[in-house]
């Protein structure tokens, strides 16, 4: 009975997992969560981030971002999604002077209340699973005009009892900014990451081990930064012969106001998985202190309602 439980408990947690993998990020494949973006600003423009060089900076999208940052900012976010799902993230970037910057980032994400039951359908507990990445990232400027930097990240995922895989990965990055409008950026993201399953202990003898690699994300920006106007757009390829592209623009209405919108996971394919994004900021100028709060909207196209995520961030 015990054998029979665990196996309907953990197909029902990998079907609740792939079914809805989040907007179809390279759906089924390791990672899903994490390229669902990080922060209300980035979510609202459609996740099109890799070559924008202004405002609040990480190195989540591209690496060589962290060395643009000039004060040090921190940010928090909470997303609000349908199924029992929870997607949150934290960062913190600061400058090193003369000429580098450091980028800090947690994403966690994960499904709870599922459903536990027997072989006779009876109902037994509920179950939740989690899946989370630390990030750490460090630029340097090698001149005015370009910027270069790497990512060390760290995957958790707790996918059932007994049943965990963490993994490795590096992403690299670089930022060539011509003048003060232009700026193009590039970055490799998840290389040599995977996870490693084995449910030995969890099924004995019947047990088996297996490796996941995460798909090798390939992206290639633009941005133009006008007086009171910002767009960019990108393209990304994977090594599962995948092409999106995305993007994106924010619009400074008055000080205090920021509107934004973009396009994300456009795939030439599959038109039906984009999935427009809108967002704002609204800024609260303090003394010493730049408190915002934003908030994003973004579809998903095989969910029963939209993505919302609110975040607050603070430069000092």
């Amino acid at each position: 009975m015990k054998s029979t439980l665990t196996h309907i408990t953990l197909s029902a947690v990998i079907s609740i997992l792939i079914s809805v993998s989040c907007q179809a990020q390279l759906a089924g494949l390791p990672g899903a969560f994490s390229r669902m973006g990080l922060g209300a600003r980035g979510m609202g423009m459609g996740n099109a981030m890799t070559a924008v060089a202004s405002g609040d900076l990480t190195g989540y999208y591209n690496p060589a971002l962290a060395a643009l940052q000039e004060q040090h900012t921190g940010a928090l976010s909470y997303g609000v999604l349908t199924l029992d799902r929870s997607f949150n993230t934290l960062f913190y970037t600061q400058s090193l002077p003369p000429s580098a910057g450091l980028s800090l980032g947690i994403i966690n994400s994960g499904v709870k209340n599922i459903d536990g039951r027997d072989g006779d359908g009876y109902h037994t507990e509920n179950y939740s699973t989690s899946e989370n990445e630390f990030l750490l990232s460090f630029a340097l400027r090698p001149s005015k005009k370009l910027s270069v930097g790497v990512s060390t990240k760290i995957y958790y995922y707790h996918l059932f009892d007994k049943i965990n895989s963490s993994a490795f990965g590096l992403d690299f990055g670089f930022l060539w900014k011509p003048n003060d409008r232009w700026s193009v950026g590039g970055s490799v993201r998840d290389a040599i990451a995977a996870y490693k399953w084995d449910t030995s202990d969890l099924y004995g003898q019947s047990g088996n081990s297996s490796k996941e690699r995460f798909p090798l994300l390939r992206t290639l920006g633009v941005a133009y930064r006008g007086d009171a106007f910002l767009l960019s757009a990108e393209t990304e390829l994977t090594n599962e012969q995948t092409t999106l592209f995305r993007a994106g623009g924010e619009w400074i209405a008055i000080d205090e106001l920021t509107l934004r919108a973009g396009l994300d996971h456009w795939n030439t394919s599959r038109k039906e998985e984009a999935s427009p994004t809108f967002g704002l900021s609204v800024r609260l100028p303090l003394q010493g202190w730049e408190p915002r709060f934003d908030y994003a909207y973004a579809s998903e196209p095989f969910a029963l309602s939209a993505i919302h995520t609110i975040s607050f961030s603070v430069r000092f």
